[in-house]
């Protein structure tokens, strides 16, 4: 008796083990298979992409364009002024968010002022608002402060409407937040005591200790800046950055489209950032591990 319980309980666990590596294995195929097409593509020449139909899941040794595509994509668009442009906005934008996400964290975790918690609670609901909604403000502020014009743009001009909404950023502020909350009050009460400002408190204690997330956070939002589109495209003009930049590149001028070599392009600007998060992931993991659920 005691040994058919036991066989069933196994038979249960082997079953949900295998129930839940199918549905993994199945996720993460679903997720690679637009990478794996990307990659694909990038191989093929153009003709083969405009042909088939339907289009082949994999290509011969053979009719591989690996060398042809690169160079080609590589040639018809300057990548390196796209590249220093989107590196010079992201370090910006990304210096900006954290100087304006530490002090608002420390205020709201930290100090003690009437209203607090109304006034976070207010910008905690802003976040259920879609990014989409806050483009066309955005647009309209940035263009009355002269900084957007379809002519006559300056690339201080572009700089500016690039970076400037985006100093701030409530999901951060929210991240960063639960970090602080995690560092006991009887430190703070210490530091008090001996006599320490709060900007000395600030700085010498509670960004050291909340590093790994103020870490995660310019790893995330420098990503999001390398990969953003519909705002460059829409404010940068003359000077668009590598999404905005190469998405237009490989048209001719009837509006076809070489896919081979767009993918080959989108490819070379995925590596970057394929490999910082490689590199920076545990980083990452650390940063959202510590940041906890404390309210």
């Amino acid at each position: 008796m005691e040994n058919n319980t036991m066989n069933r309980t196994r038979i249960r666990t082997i079953i949900f083990k295998v129930f839940v590596y199918t549905f993994l294995v199945g996720f993460a195929i679903f997720v690679l298979i637009p990478f794996y097409w990307m990659v694909l593509t990038s191989f093929k020449s153009f003709e083969q992409v405009r042909t088939e139909v339907p289009p082949s899941l994999f290509i011969g040794f053979k009719e591989l364009r690996i060398i042809e595509n690169y160079t080609s994509a590589w040639l018809a668009a300057p990548y390196w002024e796209y590249m220093l442009r989107t590196v010079a906005v992201a370090a910006i934008s990304t210096i900006g968010t954290i100087f304006t996400t530490i002090f608002a964290a420390f205020a709201f975790a930290r100090l003690n002022f009437k209203g607090r918690d109304i006034l976070f609670l207010a910008l905690i609901s802003t976040m259920m608002i879609p990014g989409e909604m806050f483009v066309i403000t955005n647009y309209i502020t940035v263009s009355n402060l002269g900084w957007y014009q379809s002519v006559g743009q300056t690339q201080l001009e572009a700089m500016l409407a690039l970076t400037m909404p985006f100093m701030t950023s409530v999901f951060y502020l929210f991240f960063l937040r639960q970090a602080f909350k995690q560092i006991p009050d009887e430190l703070y009460l210490a530091a008090k005591v001996d006599g320490t400002s709060d900007w000395k408190y600030l700085w010498k204690i509670m960004v050291p200790i909340a590093s790994p997330t103020i870490i995660t956070i310019i790893i995330l939002n420098a990503m999001g800046t390398w990969s953003a589109y519909i705002w460059p495209k829409l404010v940068a003009g003359p000077y668009p950055l590598v999404t905005n930049g190469l998405r237009e590149a490989y048209q001719d001028f009837f509006g076809i489209v070489n896919y081979s070599q767009q993918m080959a392009a989108a490819l070379i600007v995925t590596l970057p950032l394929l490999i910082v998060f490689l590199f920076l992931k545990k980083y990452i993991m650390r940063g959202v591990s510590r940041s906890g659920i404390k309210g």
